[in-house]
């Protein structure tokens, strides 16, 4: 059976968190967000969604810069590739000059590829975000390498 024609979608915040939280694999819905996509099939069905806010990392946040936050599918097939390239367009068109996203190690990156984006930098695992001055709570995602990546 071959795979579905996507093709973008506006997603509200609320819609675009529901999905986050049935669908992503290691991370809960993001807090805030600046917009987000979807993707849906020719039955109007959501098939996956990406969310774009202000970069987590202090430092890259400039003011010119988004980050992805989020991506989530089904599994439908090309469906972050098409909402990567989608979500770089929507950045550029309200102005901002950078978008960037990450990737745990064990993530092949295919999608960030096949979309054109192209790997800035590769993250070593920290053990953690708590600190003295800023208790945080470990949500199972530290010791994890990552993969910075910025659209073209």
């Amino acid at each position: 059976m071959s795979e579905p024609r996507l093709h973008l979608v506006p997603v509200r915040s609320r819609e675009a968190k529901e999905f986050v939280g049935l669908w992503h694999r290691h991370h809960p819905p993001p807090v805030g967000q600046i917009f987000s996509v979807g993707a849906a099939d020719g039955a109007g069905i959501l098939r996956a969604v990406a969310v774009v806010g202000r970069p987590v990392a202090r430092h890259l946040d400039d003011g010119t810069t988004l980050e992805v936050t989020r991506t989530a599918s089904d599994g439908v097939r090309n469906a972050n590739s098409l909402l990567y390239g989608a979500a770089w367009r929507a950045a550029k068109a309200l102005g901002y000059r950078r978008l960037i996203t990450y990737t745990q190690a064990g993530e092949s990156g295919a999608s960030l590829r096949g979309a054109g984006w192209r790997v800035l930098a590769h993250r070593p695992a920290r053990p953690g975000w708590h600190t003295p001055s800023r208790p945080r709570t470990a949500r199972g995602t530290e010791q994890i390498a990552r993969t910075l990546w910025q659209a073209p």
